[in-house]
């Protein structure tokens, strides 16, 4: 039978006879006013569970997660502020609509079914997708994900305390503000949860202010698996550094009591809290999801019997504020009123074509303040002696390092972090000295998870900071790409541009390191970033491009809001020589900090016409080491660095290989997954009548000692290569 139903006529009929759920007497603190407010969004929030699902059947809406049993979350609502930035578990629809009592001119109702119906007027995702959210609210959307936004939500609470010390120019959030995330109790097992919970812990007890506000709703239940009773309890009551609260989320008056005493804690003291809240989950987990085809009929109906609804009914009489007639009114009327919207609702226009849907993929570009570059004065002080070794040639590393310092000097509202970024300077010293420079606020030195570090940055990004995160290796980010893929990436999309959370991710990574590491230390597989909607990554060769990209890299987050990943050579870092020993033709000098390399600008070296050898990164350094043998051959060849690698740089690529004979493309990443394969289609779409080959690492993790380079390309084998593509010519 249809649970939803049954708990409507359940409702209906037990209100009317004065069948209530016994409990305690409502708590002090909630005036009558509130209480009836609070029920009115509870009753909201039902309606719409209700008529989500009739909309579904309908075919006028579609996949949906319903919030009733966690109605509570009103009062959680209530006990904060506004501007208390909110990411929300996929079941609070009530804390959205309690919230925009708050905030004037809301139409929550209209608003959440154009969400429902998928209409392209939806003002949060503008039709992409059915999501809570509301940048009038200042509640980030978020999709379905399981524990994904903890640690963006650690990243906000961390932002909040930097703001007050060095506060950005893209501020979102007050100062006096806290950040609060919701899950439910199967989340708080995903390592994703664990881990943001374990960080807040590892900051609190450092005494670093973290103003965040954890709410776990326990109904009991993931899916179909039940939690252990007592688990959530056993396992959060203790942790270091995190003060614990816990209420009946069934009753809206302890619920509001407690959560306005965990919010006050979390305000004054600038530590995080964590609210355990006990709930009830009614109608099944999602969509069509029958709770009885796993639970028992007698748990399910025990569950039923609890409806926080029925309980605010009680509660409301005891406190005088409201008859149980008034309620049934309320809820029939609310319920009545919800129908009608929503078949408006549903007439109301959808997304139509490919170009509609990818409109908010890229967030839109912002006005930022005209910065002139660091001050003589100030770039004297950073850099001492350094300066004077500016005008000599210098390897990739260190300029990527100097590049840095020109950047935080002009752009105080960047920050770095990561894994030894800090005091080491990172495995290979490319970010020594750098808190020496700007302090421990601005080059974190964060604790060994890439979740974290990564959810530091995506919570910065949302309070006007520039993160430029650091992942130690590129097999590292493994650990944590769903922050990337599920989170950063995603939330101008959801939110139809309104939220962005910009930043620079450095990656120090690819092949070709002798003797170290292995597979984990060199990884030459870049398709876990290249698939992803709207991230631009960048790969540079040579110090002088690393600095000048980097530059964009930060300019394209800082004003045009993007997501960027600045991946370094790992090999080339320390690189000098080319073709002999002390021959330093590798290393370049410093670009004035005024110069930079624009997204989607090539590299073109020599112009012959031969052969265009299109590469990147270590590519690019093994293809110049062959032109001698190319050039003996009898070859004209020419050596194009893309440098960008997404979005692939289509106009330049056509421009640079114009009047060559043939095309060889030069990529150390494996060839399944590899940059050569959309290169491949490239030139085979635009350049058919041009012979193409590629040169490409064999399908196999990369081992430690003398084998090293056995799978990856070669000096040799680009000459063997690019010799047959020219007919055998030797």
């Amino acid at each position: 039978m249809d649970r939803a139903q049954i708990v409507h006529d359940n409702f209906l009929t037990r209100v009317a006879q004065g069948d209530l759920p016994d409990g305690p007497l409502p708590c002090p603190g909630l005036n009558k006013t509130d209480a009836v407010s609070l029920f009115r969004s509870q009753v909201l929030s039902r309606a719409l569970d209700r008529t989500s699902r009739a909309m579904q059947k309908a075919g006028q809406g579609f996949y949906t997660i319903g919030s009733s049993g966690h109605e509570g979350m009103a009062a959680v609502a209530h006990a904060l502020r506004p501007t208390d930035i909110a990411f929300l578990h996929y079941r609070d629809a009530a804390f959205q609509i309690a919230r925009s009592e708050q905030v004037p001119g809301q139409q929550i109702a209209w608003d959440m079914l154009l969400s429902f119906a998928c209409s392209k007027e939806d003002p949060t995702s503008g039709g992409r997708h059915k999501v809570l959210g509301s940048k009038a609210l200042m509640i980030p959307p978020q999709t379905s994900t399981i524990a994904s936004h903890l640690p963006k939500a650690v990243g906000a609470a961390y932002s909040l305390g930097a703001a007050r010390r060095h506060d950005p120019e893209h501020r979102e959030l007050p100062e006096d503000g806290i950040a609060m995330c919701s899950f439910g109790d199967a989340s708080a097992n995903h390592s994703t949860a664990q881990g943001a919970i374990n960080t807040a812990g590892w900051t609190s007890v450092q005494s670093t202010p973290l103003p965040l506000l954890f709410v776990c709703e326990d109904n009991g239940i993931g899916i179909s698996v039940k939690t252990p009773t007592g688990w959530i309890q056993a396992s959060m009551q203790h942790r270091p550094g995190i003060k614990y609260f816990q209420a009946n989320g069934l009753d809206i008056f302890e619920t509001f009591a407690v959560a306005k005493e965990a919010a006050e804690y979390v305000r004054t003291r600038r530590k995080p809290a964590f609210l355990h809240l006990r709930t009830v989950r009614l109608f099944g987990h999602a969509g069509a999801d029958v709770p009885t085809t796993y639970l028992s009929k007698s748990e399910v109906e025990a569950d039923e019997a609890n409806d926080p609804l029925l309980h605010s009914v009680r509660l409301l009489d005891q406190a005088g504020a409201l008859t149980p007639d008034q309620a049934l009114r309320i809820y029939k009327d609310t319920c009545a009123r919800t129908e009608r919207i929503a078949a408006e609702a549903a007439t109301r226009p959808h997304l139509t074509n490919a170009a509609e849907v990818m409109a908010s993929l890229i967030p839109p570009t912002r006005a930022c303040k005209p910065t002139n570059g660091p001050s003589a004065e100030a770039r004297t002080r950073a850099f001492g002696s350094d300066l004077r070794a500016m005008d000599d040639p210098q390897p990739m590393s260190r300029l990527i390092n100097w590049a840095l310092t020109d950047l935080m000097l002009e752009h105080g509202e960047i920050v770095c972090m990561g894994e030894d970024v800090g005091r080491k300077g990172g495995v290979y010293g490319v970010t020594q000295k750098l808190q020496q420079r700007f302090g421990p606020d601005r080059v974190i030195d964060t604790l060994l998870d890439e979740q974290s570090i990564l959810g530091l940055a995506i919570g910065m990004g949302h309070n006007g900071f520039i993160p430029i995160p650091e992942i130690q290796f590129l097999a590292y980010l493994h650990n944590a790409e769903d922050q990337i893929r599920g989170e950063a990436a995603t939330l101008p999309f959801f939110s139809n541009g309104q939220f962005s959370n910009p930043m620079v991710l450095r990656i120090a990574g690819l092949g070709y390191q002798k003797g170290f590491g292995g597979h984990f230390h060199n990884d030459n597989s870049l398709a876990v970033l290249r698939d992803i909607p709207g991230v631009i990554i960048a790969c540079p060769s040579t110090g002088s491009d690393a600095a000048q990209m980097l530059r964009e890299c930060v300019r394209l987050a800082r004003e045009e809001q993007r997501v960027v990943v600045f991946l370094e050579p790992i090999a080339l870092y320390p690189m000098r020589d080319l073709h002999e020993a002390q021959d330093a033709e590798w290393m370049t000098t410093y670009p004035s900090p005024d110069q930079r390399i624009a997204i989607g600008e090539v590299g073109v070296h020599g112009d012959g016409i031969d052969l265009a050898i299109v590469t990147y990164g270590n590519g690019h350094y093994l293809s110049q080491k062959a032109l001698p043998a190319l050039q003996a051959a009898g070859l004209k060849p020419r050596v194009i660095d893309m440098r960008w690698l997404a979005p692939l740089p289509a106009d330049a690529l056509r421009a640079a290989t114009k009047g060559c004979k043939q095309i060889l493309i030069v990529d150390e990443c494996r060839r399944t997954g590899s940059q050569s394969e959309a290169l491949m289609a490239f030139f085979t779409e635009n350049c058919a009548e041009t012979p193409t080959a590629r040169v490409a690492a064999e399908d196999c993790f990369i081992a430690t000692g003398p084998a090293y380079a056995a799978p990856l390309p070669s000096e040799e084998s680009i000459v063997e290569a690019a010799l047959k593509l020219a007919g055998g010519r030797s």
